[in-house]
């Protein structure tokens, strides 16, 4: 990895509630979040909100990131508008660059091929069966899952979508955002609600 810059893919209808808790943290230790887009266009997410992309799709280069977070979207699932976004997450990976993936956008990377011969999870397996992938025997029934590439390239998160926190703590957990103890609190405090767990954070 060659800088603290994480870029996180905008697109209309995306899931803005996905990315929350990792960019939030992200950028309270040192991270700074850029957003993708496939052109600088505002866009418009599924809670309704606008976002005008930092950068074009087309202006990324893996070489100046630390990580790309695709999250889900009902595009996702009605047609090859999000495409060149997975043949990001390729370019990425082979580059040896992390890439995070919840919801929708697994499905994405599974057209793609990029599950096939990886550890990853997604909202149920057959979700992903439907894309006619060929990844089926490496699904993993986890909340989050972390493939950590290696020959293979750059290291792979994947999470369902109902699995922000999980997706989250595996983004921290990749990039040294806490040590093993304060991740661990960090989620307990926020998956469990276990208040015990904020004296460990703030120590």
């Amino acid at each position: 990895m060659t800088g603290t810059t994480v870029h996180l893919a905008v697109y209309d209808t995306f899931a803005d509630w996905e990315p929350g808790f990792a960019t939030a943290q992200l950028t309270r230790h040192g991270h700074t979040v850029r957003t993708v887009g496939l052109t600088t266009r505002p866009v418009t997410t599924m809670g309704g909100l606008s976002v005008t992309p930092d950068l074009a799709l087309g202006e990324l280069d893996p070489g100046d990131s630390t990580l790309l977070v695709l999250t889900g979207a009902s595009l996702w699932d009605t047609g090859d508008t999000l495409a060149p976004f997975a043949r990001t997450a390729r370019a990425f990976l082979e580059a040896g660059v992390p890439v995070a993936a919840i919801c929708g956008a697994t499905a994405g990377l599974a057209r793609e091929g990029l599950l096939d011969d990886r550890a990853h999870t997604s909202a149920v397996s057959f979700y992903l069966a439907a894309t006619g992938y060929a990844g089926g025997a490496h699904y993993v029934e986890a909340d989050a899952v972390t493939d950590p590439g290696g020959a293979s390239g750059g290291a792979l998160v994947t999470a369902g979508p109902t699995e922000p926190v999980a997706f989250a703590r595996e983004i921290f957990g990749l990039l040294g955002v806490f040590d093993p103890k304060k991740l661990d609190a960090w989620y307990r405090l926020f998956h469990d609600s276990d208040a015990s767990a904020y004296e460990v954070l703030e120590g």
